[in-house]
Protein backbone atom coordinates (compact mmCIF):
# COMPACT_ATOMS: atom_id res chain seq x y z
CA UNK A 1 0.00 0.00 0.00
CA UNK A 2 1.58 3.22 -1.30
CA UNK A 3 1.84 5.86 1.28
CA UNK A 4 -0.59 9.26 0.90
CA UNK A 5 0.59 12.11 -1.23
CA UNK A 6 -0.38 14.24 1.58
CA UNK A 7 1.87 12.89 4.06
CA UNK A 8 4.86 12.78 1.90
CA UNK A 9 5.79 16.34 2.68
CA UNK A 10 5.41 15.78 6.30
CA UNK A 11 7.42 12.50 6.20
CA UNK A 12 10.17 14.50 4.56
CA UNK A 13 10.39 17.54 7.29
CA UNK A 14 10.83 14.74 9.84
CA UNK A 15 13.45 12.80 7.69
CA UNK A 16 15.68 15.51 7.38
CA UNK A 17 15.38 17.02 10.83
CA UNK A 18 16.01 13.96 12.24
CA UNK A 19 19.32 13.62 9.69
CA UNK A 20 20.15 17.10 10.88
CA UNK A 21 19.56 16.24 14.42
CA UNK A 22 21.96 13.20 14.52
CA UNK A 23 24.58 15.64 12.93
CA UNK A 24 24.50 17.87 15.43
CA UNK A 25 24.94 15.47 17.84
CA UNK A 26 28.01 13.35 15.90
CA UNK A 27 29.44 17.02 15.71
CA UNK A 28 29.16 17.96 19.25
CA UNK A 29 30.70 14.21 19.98
CA UNK A 30 33.36 14.62 17.90
CA UNK A 31 33.53 18.61 19.34
CA UNK A 32 34.69 17.30 22.85
CA UNK A 33 37.51 15.28 21.46
CA UNK A 34 39.02 18.04 19.69
CA UNK A 35 38.99 20.34 22.58
CA UNK A 36 40.92 17.96 24.80
CA UNK A 37 44.05 19.12 25.99
CA UNK A 38 43.53 22.77 24.75
CA UNK A 39 43.81 25.91 26.71
CA UNK A 40 40.26 27.23 26.34
CA UNK A 41 39.49 31.04 27.81
CA UNK A 42 36.03 31.87 28.61
CA UNK A 43 34.79 34.93 29.76
CA UNK A 44 32.03 36.00 31.92
CA UNK A 45 32.16 32.10 32.41
CA UNK A 46 29.16 32.54 35.40
CA UNK A 47 26.36 33.72 32.86
CA UNK A 48 23.63 30.99 32.24
CA UNK A 49 25.35 30.27 28.22
CA UNK A 50 28.91 30.58 29.84
CA UNK A 51 28.54 27.75 32.28
CA UNK A 52 26.69 25.41 29.44
CA UNK A 53 29.63 26.03 27.33
CA UNK A 54 32.63 25.60 30.38
CA UNK A 55 30.35 22.39 31.29
CA UNK A 56 30.28 21.13 27.61
CA UNK A 57 34.35 21.85 27.14
CA UNK A 58 35.20 20.80 30.62
CA UNK A 59 33.38 17.08 29.83
CA UNK A 60 35.44 17.30 26.40
CA UNK A 61 39.00 17.58 28.89
CA UNK A 62 39.53 20.93 28.12
CA UNK A 63 41.67 23.13 29.94
CA UNK A 64 39.79 26.07 31.35
CA UNK A 65 40.62 29.44 32.47
CA UNK A 66 37.14 30.59 33.48
CA UNK A 67 36.77 34.44 34.04
CA UNK A 68 34.00 36.81 35.59
CA UNK A 69 33.39 39.52 37.90
CA UNK A 70 31.96 37.56 40.64
CA UNK A 71 34.21 35.58 42.78
CA UNK A 72 31.42 33.62 44.37
CA UNK A 73 29.88 32.66 41.18
CA UNK A 74 33.14 31.58 39.66
CA UNK A 75 33.74 29.44 42.86
CA UNK A 76 29.76 27.91 42.45
CA UNK A 77 30.72 27.35 38.98
CA UNK A 78 33.87 25.66 39.43
CA UNK A 79 32.57 23.54 42.42
CA UNK A 80 29.47 22.13 40.02
CA UNK A 81 32.59 21.45 37.38
CA UNK A 82 34.30 19.04 39.60
CA UNK A 83 31.38 17.46 41.72
CA UNK A 84 31.52 13.86 40.30
CA UNK A 85 34.38 14.65 37.21
CA UNK A 86 36.23 12.12 36.12
CA UNK A 87 40.05 13.79 37.26
CA UNK A 88 41.48 11.16 34.49
CA UNK A 89 39.30 12.87 31.66
CA UNK A 90 39.41 16.27 32.87
CA UNK A 91 41.50 19.08 33.96
CA UNK A 92 40.71 21.56 37.50
CA UNK A 93 39.73 24.84 35.87
CA UNK A 94 41.31 28.02 37.02
CA UNK A 95 39.74 30.99 38.11
CA UNK A 96 40.46 34.59 36.96
CA UNK A 97 38.36 37.62 38.21
CA UNK A 98 37.54 39.91 35.42
CA UNK A 99 35.50 42.75 35.23
CA UNK A 100 35.56 44.34 31.49
CA UNK A 101 33.96 47.58 32.94
CA UNK A 102 37.42 48.14 34.70
CA UNK A 103 39.72 48.91 31.83
CA UNK A 104 42.22 49.71 34.61
CA UNK A 105 43.06 46.32 35.83
CA UNK A 106 43.03 44.33 32.16
CA UNK A 107 46.93 44.65 32.46
CA UNK A 108 46.73 42.63 35.04
CA UNK A 109 44.13 40.33 34.16
CA UNK A 110 46.26 39.37 30.94
CA UNK A 111 49.00 38.34 32.80
CA UNK A 112 47.45 36.46 35.45
CA UNK A 113 45.23 34.66 32.35
CA UNK A 114 49.02 33.93 30.57
CA UNK A 115 50.70 32.91 33.96
CA UNK A 116 47.70 29.99 34.36
CA UNK A 117 48.96 27.46 31.39
CA UNK A 118 51.26 30.00 29.69
CA UNK A 119 49.48 29.46 26.50
CA UNK A 120 46.69 30.03 25.38
CA UNK A 121 44.37 27.90 22.30
CA UNK A 122 41.16 29.25 22.72
CA UNK A 123 39.86 32.60 24.19
CA UNK A 124 35.98 33.04 23.65
CA UNK A 125 34.65 36.32 24.06
CA UNK A 126 31.13 36.28 25.89
CA UNK A 127 30.90 39.08 27.91
CA UNK A 128 27.67 41.64 27.06
CA UNK A 129 25.90 44.37 28.64
CA UNK A 130 22.51 45.54 27.12
CA UNK A 131 20.83 48.37 28.04
CA UNK A 132 16.84 49.48 26.21
CA UNK A 133 16.16 53.12 26.09
CA UNK A 134 15.04 55.97 23.72
CA UNK A 135 18.26 58.33 22.82
CA UNK A 136 17.25 60.88 25.19
CA UNK A 137 17.54 58.73 27.96
CA UNK A 138 20.68 57.58 27.63
CA UNK A 139 24.01 59.63 29.27
CA UNK A 140 27.39 59.88 27.84
CA UNK A 141 28.68 58.24 31.12
CA UNK A 142 25.80 54.94 30.26
CA UNK A 143 27.14 55.28 26.57
CA UNK A 144 30.24 54.95 27.65
CA UNK A 145 30.31 52.08 30.32
CA UNK A 146 28.67 49.78 27.20
CA UNK A 147 31.26 50.33 25.06
CA UNK A 148 34.14 49.70 27.78
CA UNK A 149 32.29 46.43 28.17
CA UNK A 150 31.33 45.06 25.02
CA UNK A 151 33.87 46.89 22.84
CA UNK A 152 37.27 48.33 24.75
CA UNK A 153 36.97 45.45 27.71
CA UNK A 154 37.36 42.35 24.93
CA UNK A 155 39.77 43.93 22.66
CA UNK A 156 41.89 44.98 25.43
CA UNK A 157 41.97 40.95 26.04
CA UNK A 158 42.41 40.36 22.73
CA UNK A 159 44.77 42.32 22.08
CA UNK A 160 46.93 41.15 25.48
CA UNK A 161 46.55 37.58 24.15
CA UNK A 162 47.46 38.41 20.69
CA UNK A 163 51.26 37.67 21.33
CA UNK A 164 51.20 34.59 22.80
CA UNK A 165 49.25 33.24 19.71
CA UNK A 166 51.45 34.94 17.82
CA UNK A 167 54.26 33.23 19.13
CA UNK A 168 52.94 29.67 18.67
CA UNK A 169 51.70 30.54 15.38
CA UNK A 170 48.17 29.53 16.50
CA UNK A 171 45.20 30.25 18.37
CA UNK A 172 41.64 31.13 17.88
CA UNK A 173 39.60 33.94 19.05
CA UNK A 174 35.85 33.34 19.23
CA UNK A 175 33.63 36.34 19.50
CA UNK A 176 30.13 35.71 20.83
CA UNK A 177 28.32 38.80 19.34
CA UNK A 178 24.52 40.00 19.27
CA UNK A 179 22.96 40.03 15.47
CA UNK A 180 22.93 43.51 16.45
CA UNK A 181 25.88 44.11 15.37
CA UNK A 182 25.09 43.45 11.96
CA UNK A 183 21.20 44.95 12.26
CA UNK A 184 20.64 47.82 14.41
CA UNK A 185 17.15 48.42 16.34
CA UNK A 186 15.20 51.07 17.58
CA UNK A 187 16.14 51.53 21.61
CA UNK A 188 19.68 50.01 21.30
CA UNK A 189 21.57 53.63 20.92
CA UNK A 190 24.15 52.03 23.21
CA UNK A 191 23.91 48.83 22.83
CA UNK A 192 23.93 48.29 18.99
CA UNK A 193 26.97 50.32 18.31
CA UNK A 194 29.05 48.93 20.72
CA UNK A 195 28.50 45.44 18.59
CA UNK A 196 29.08 47.08 15.45
CA UNK A 197 31.98 48.01 16.82
CA UNK A 198 33.24 44.73 18.20
CA UNK A 199 32.04 42.95 15.25
CA UNK A 200 33.86 45.25 12.78
CA UNK A 201 37.15 45.13 15.24
CA UNK A 202 36.89 41.05 14.55
CA UNK A 203 36.47 41.38 10.87
CA UNK A 204 39.71 43.18 10.70
CA UNK A 205 41.68 41.31 12.89
CA UNK A 206 40.78 37.99 11.21
CA UNK A 207 42.41 39.17 7.87
CA UNK A 208 45.83 40.50 9.71
CA UNK A 209 46.09 37.19 12.09
CA UNK A 210 45.30 34.64 9.50
CA UNK A 211 49.41 34.67 8.13
CA UNK A 212 50.47 33.45 11.76
CA UNK A 213 47.65 30.64 11.85
CA UNK A 214 45.46 32.31 13.96
CA UNK A 215 41.49 31.53 13.53
CA UNK A 216 38.90 34.18 13.96
CA UNK A 217 35.05 33.35 14.66
CA UNK A 218 31.94 35.12 15.14
CA UNK A 219 28.79 34.36 16.32
CA UNK A 220 25.73 36.37 16.26
CA UNK A 221 22.97 35.48 17.40
CA UNK A 222 19.48 36.77 18.30
CA UNK A 223 18.27 37.27 22.20
CA UNK A 224 19.15 34.17 24.41
CA UNK A 225 15.89 32.81 25.69
CA UNK A 226 16.53 31.85 29.25
CA UNK A 227 13.42 30.45 29.91
CA UNK A 228 14.02 27.84 27.12
CA UNK A 229 17.09 26.74 29.37
CA UNK A 230 14.67 25.39 32.01
CA UNK A 231 11.34 24.77 30.49
CA UNK A 232 8.52 24.38 32.84
CA UNK A 233 7.96 20.25 33.33
CA UNK A 234 4.57 19.28 31.65
CA UNK A 235 3.01 16.37 30.25
CA UNK A 236 2.89 17.49 26.86
CA UNK A 237 6.54 17.83 26.49
CA UNK A 238 7.97 14.94 24.12
CA UNK A 239 9.67 12.45 25.69
CA UNK A 240 11.47 11.13 22.46
CA UNK A 241 14.79 13.29 22.14
CA UNK A 242 13.85 13.71 18.19
CA UNK A 243 10.54 15.18 18.48
CA UNK A 244 11.46 17.51 21.65
CA UNK A 245 14.29 19.00 19.33
CA UNK A 246 11.99 19.75 16.23
CA UNK A 247 9.44 20.68 18.55
CA UNK A 248 11.80 23.29 20.17
CA UNK A 249 13.30 24.08 16.81
CA UNK A 250 9.63 25.17 15.48
CA UNK A 251 7.93 26.81 18.18
CA UNK A 252 10.87 28.41 20.06
CA UNK A 253 12.11 32.15 19.71
CA UNK A 254 15.09 33.22 20.54
CA UNK A 255 18.40 30.88 21.36
CA UNK A 256 18.51 28.16 23.85
CA UNK A 257 21.45 28.32 25.98
CA UNK A 258 22.77 25.32 25.94
CA UNK A 259 22.08 25.28 21.82
CA UNK A 260 24.24 28.35 21.61
CA UNK A 261 27.36 26.69 23.81
CA UNK A 262 26.93 23.38 21.44
CA UNK A 263 27.44 26.14 18.89
CA UNK A 264 30.36 27.59 20.09
CA UNK A 265 31.95 24.15 20.72
CA UNK A 266 31.44 23.14 17.22
CA UNK A 267 32.89 26.42 16.32
CA UNK A 268 35.84 26.03 18.26
CA UNK A 269 36.45 22.26 16.35
CA UNK A 270 35.07 23.10 12.85
CA UNK A 271 36.44 27.14 12.94
CA UNK A 272 33.92 28.67 10.77
CA UNK A 273 34.79 32.24 10.32
CA UNK A 274 31.16 33.18 10.63
CA UNK A 275 28.01 31.73 12.21
CA UNK A 276 24.09 33.02 12.51
CA UNK A 277 21.64 31.88 14.86
CA UNK A 278 18.28 33.47 14.68
CA UNK A 279 15.04 32.44 13.40
CA UNK A 280 13.30 33.78 10.19
CA UNK A 281 12.64 37.31 11.01
CA UNK A 282 15.68 38.57 11.77
CA UNK A 283 17.30 36.67 8.66
CA UNK A 284 14.68 38.62 6.53
CA UNK A 285 15.52 41.74 8.39
CA UNK A 286 19.26 41.33 7.33
CA UNK A 287 18.69 41.03 3.58
CA UNK A 288 15.92 43.65 2.97
CA UNK A 289 18.56 46.04 5.08
CA UNK A 290 21.11 44.79 2.46
CA UNK A 291 19.07 45.43 -0.63
CA UNK A 292 15.88 47.91 0.14
CA UNK A 293 17.41 49.83 2.46
CA UNK A 294 14.44 52.56 2.21
CA UNK A 295 12.13 50.27 2.80
CA UNK A 296 13.66 48.69 5.77
CA UNK A 297 14.27 52.40 7.40
CA UNK A 298 10.17 52.78 6.44
CA UNK A 299 9.18 49.60 8.73
CA UNK A 300 11.45 49.97 11.32
CA UNK A 301 10.43 53.91 11.98
CA UNK A 302 6.77 52.50 11.95
CA UNK A 303 7.58 50.15 14.27
CA UNK A 304 8.99 52.40 16.70
CA UNK A 305 4.97 52.80 17.55
CA UNK A 306 4.50 49.17 17.79
CA UNK A 307 6.61 47.60 20.54
CA UNK A 308 5.86 43.92 19.28
CA UNK A 309 7.49 44.61 15.98
CA UNK A 310 10.80 45.93 17.19
CA UNK A 311 10.89 42.56 19.94
CA UNK A 312 10.71 40.58 16.74
CA UNK A 313 13.85 42.13 15.03
CA UNK A 314 15.96 41.99 18.46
Amino acid sequence: MGIPSVMILPLLVVVFAGIYYLYNEIIQFMSKSIVRNKVVVITDAVSGMGSECARMLHEGGARLVLCGPSWDKLESLYDSLCSGADPSKTFTPKLVLLDFSDIDSMAEVITEIGECYGCVDVLIFNSSMKVKAPVQNLSLEMDKTVMDVNFFGPISLAKGILPLMISRRTGHFVLVNSIQGRLAVPYRSSYAPSKHAVQAFFDCLRAEVEEYGISVSTISHTFINATAQNPAPSNSQPKNALWAYILRTVTTHGVNPKDLAGEIVKVVNGKRREVLLAHPIPWTALYIRSLLPSFFFAVVAAGVRDGPLAEQLK
